[in-house]
């Protein structure tokens, strides 16, 4: 069944241009629009019936209204977003512009954290949200992108659960350390604004990491097996490096256009060795040590003086904003002083030009040049190096790439330098210019055909594809989810049993896991369930909890129910007093297992210690996670070293290490329980996989109902989001009407 798509960008990819009819739509052709196009006439072809793309236009509501009427030619249905001119200005110009760019690039000191700015940049992405909200059904697919919009995908999900919805970062992601340095209060509004997205795509495997750190930082949220559970859904973040139509740039060397603006370049450049380089006008890209790095090489290499042309093309961009404008006025000082004291009235070292190139003279300059200079001081991608590598298929040219872009994660055969490091720079404008033509030939056909294999096409395939495969797994997931069919059958068997087993888990399936263990008292809701049930006659109830005793008794010992603490250790029947599960066990063995935990304690700040009567836990749910899980593996191992011997078991739980005797655990209490009398109804509940020792021994047992909480893969019949559903449950069982039973 086909589906429908809406692309949302900050900027709608048409220009309004006027002429004897009044206005009419000309389609960009950028490298977003030809990205998706390519794979829309592909694969993309069959699944999407309609595309739509929303944004901002070029043009006010009256001059759109005229246009909109003459679109044909375009691949799209578009719709237009109107903000303000003030609300896009700080929307635009202000937050994105003046905080995420600066940021994201790690020019932290140019950042200007207004609160106008990040409240203009929340109502305009409302006023996205406000105008797609209305189109969406179920089954259409969004495709958000970049940061100017990174609130939009949260503002949709809570207004149409039922759609798919993809984001993708042009940009880098910063370090989670960068990241901090927002307001948290936009660090979280960002955060769970892109987390409203299915998948989340990025450049680079290190800019996922960023994010992921972030998460964890920002708002405590963990990625587990590569994906992230956030309400009740999970989430993918991957790295996608976007990429160029290859065959565009491949066979363009021998067009006819193309030919020309060659030759024309090949003139100016005559008998010299030509280096080119091409940028928007922007203070990441490095501009500035470019040309310091190229005097540094003519001052050490004078025999160039005369031989060799630098030609500069910086294309206009953001004149409103001062730290743009300054720039070109730096450079513009710094070219006239070089040409004027290096250059003589025959030769000028550099010839620039401020202005937009056409595709003809971009390909021109590409396949004319010796050197292909691209130098950002931080790039997302920068598709200008993987341009100039399909360019070539002569094999000739070499490129000299910033280790700081994206794109030198994939182009490794480039001569890849540090952007502030001048004095590289200079020496790697010789070794460039004096490579073997073999050599530039190897190099450029390992870039070229890496580029051939993940092109645009593939790079669109590749993220709708896995994108398909999120939902895929959340639509498996849904279905392990209790439903209201789910539910039913379980109320009808509860309320039509005579003899009723309640197996309850306590921490993270009754109440959520808390920082401090001694924190996750029993609230009065909870002990008003648990009452209400364990006064039923027909009622057995019992929690089973890693807990010690003492902790059990004083929450729930006044309870008409059983406690089983420490796994299964201790038990205290309904009615009776604690007891010891095994009489021969001994916890002896906690003085060569303490010291163990007492030196990983010392290493990992956060983490304590736990001891109860027949076992040792060490916890680090307060420790910083990625530390945290990283002297938990360690812990572990160590334990595995020490333990065989006496006769232990080392369990990995929720952010807790624990050492207890073997053969105790959960099933094993549960198989006693059930030894004691038959029941037709038993609903056993846990959320971590101390638990599955339970829903093991009540695998296909008739009667009995078995539920995880959380998304993971369980021996359990259904799963459940949380304590908070858990609590629901037992109060609709509660209020659940009885069928006429006679008690047995």
């Amino acid at each position: 069944m086909q589906k429908r798509l809406l692309i949302v960008s900050n900027r709608l990819p048409i220009s309004i241009e006027k002429n004897n009819e009044g206005y009419s739509f000309r389609q960009s052709s950028g490298g977003l629009i030809s990205a998706v196009g390519a794979y829309l006439k592909g694969q993309g072809r069959e699944v999407f019936s309609e595309k739509v793309w929303a944004g901002v236009p070029d043009c006010d509501e009256d001059t759109w209204s005229v246009a909109s009427l003459n679109h044909g030619g375009t691949d799209y249905d578009f719709l237009p977003v109107f903000p303000s001119t003030s609300d896009y200005e700080n929307y635009y110009n202000g937050f994105s512009n003046s905080v995420l760019w600066p940021l994201f690039h790690y020019f932290p000191s140019l950042a200007d954290y207004r609160p106008d700015f990040f409240k203009a940049y929340e109502l305009v992405n409302e006023q996205f949200a406000e105008k797609l909200s209305p189109l969406l059904h179920e089954g259409d697919t969004v495709w958000i992108h970049d940061y100017h919009l990174m609130l939009l995908p949260g503002l949709l999900r809570k207004k149409n659960r039922g759609i798919t919805i993809a984001f993708f970062l042009h940009i880098p992601f910063p370090s989670a350390e960068l990241f901090r340095v927002i307001p948290r209060g936009w660090q979280r509004a960002l955060l769970e604004g892109v987390l409203g997205a299915d998948l989340i795509g990025f450049h680079t495997a290190e800019y996922v990491s960023h994010f992921l750190k972030s998460l964890e930082l920002s708002i405590g949220l963990e990625q587990e097996d590569d994906y992230i559970t956030y309400q009740h859904r999970e989430i993918k973040a991957d790295a996608f490096p976007v990429s160029i139509d290859f065959s565009l740039f491949d066979t363009a060397h021998s067009l006819g256009k193309v030919s020309l603006a060659r030759d024309k370049y090949l003139a100016i450049k005559g008998d010299k060795k030509m280096i080119f380089s091409v940028d928007r006008l922007d203070y990441t890209k490095g501009i500035f040590n470019r040309l310091r790095a190229f005097e540094h090489f003519l001052t050490t290499n004078p025999s160039y003086f005369g031989k060799i042309v630098f030609i500069m093309v910086v294309v206009p961009s953001r004149h409103s904003i001062f730290q743009y404008s300054d720039r070109k006025k730096r450079i513009d000082e710094f070219i006239g002083r070089l040409n004027s004291t290096m250059g003589t009235i025959s030769w000028q070292p550099v010839i620039y030009q401020y202005d937009h190139l056409s595709f003809e003279d971009l390909l021109g300059l590409y396949t004319a040049c010796d050197v292909a200079l691209v130098t950002p001081l931080r790039d997302g991608m920068n598709l200008v190096a993987k341009e100039f590598v399909a360019s070539r298929n002569d094999k000739m040219g070499v490129l000299i790439l910033s280790e700081m872009a994206g794109a030198a994660f994939e182009l490794t055969e480039s001569l890849l330098i540090n952007p502030n490091d001048v004095l590289e720079m200079a020496e790697m404008i010789r070794v460039a210019l004096e490579m073997d033509p073999l050599e530039q030939g190897r190099r450029l056909s390992v870039m070229r055909e890496r580029i051939s294999r993940y092109d645009v096409n593939a790079w669109a395939l590749d993220f709708f594809t896995q994108l398909n495969r999120v939902k895929d797994r959340q639509k498996k997931l849904d279905i392990r989810f209790m439903d209201a069919f789910s539910k039913s059958v379980l109320l009808n068997a509860y309320a039509e049993s005579a003899h009723r087993l309640l197996l309850l888990d306590y921490d993270g399936t009754l109440v959520p896991f808390s920082s401090q263990p001694e924190h996750a008292s029993p609230g009065e809701p909870l002990l008003s369930h648990l009452s209400a049930l364990s006064s039923d006659p027909r009622v057995s109830l019992y929690i089973i909890s890693g807990r010690d005793s003492a902790t059990l008794e004083k929450w729930l010992g006044h309870l008409p129910i059983g406690l089983i603490g420490e796994h299964g250790a201790k038990v205290k029947a309904i009615g009776g007093a604690w007891a010891v599960a095994i009489e021969d066990m001994a916890a002896g063995w906690k003085t060569e297992i303490r010291p163990v935990m007492e030196e990983m304690v010392s290493r990992t700040p956060g983490s304590f210690i736990e001891e109860k009567d027949f076992s040792l836990a060490w916890h680090y749910r307060k420790t910083e996670a990625s530390l945290g899980l990283k002297r938990a593996g360690e812990l572990s191992a160590r334990l595995r070293e020490v333990t065989p011997g006496l006769s232990l078991d080392v369990l990995d739980g929720n952010r807790v290490i624990e050492v207890r005797n073997h053969g105790i655990n959960k099933g094993r209490a549960v198989e006693n329980i059930l030894k004691e009398k038959q029941n037709s109804f038993i609903l056993c509940i846990g959320d971590d996989h101390t638990d599955e020792d339970m829903f093991r021994v009540l695998a296909g047992k008739k009667g009995a109902f078995t539920i995880k909480i959380g998304n993971q893969a369980s021996l359990a019949d259904y799963n459940l989001h949380s304590p908070h559903v858990v609590s629901s449950l037992l109060g609709t069982i509660i209020d659940f009407p009885d069928h006429d039973n006679t008690v047995q």
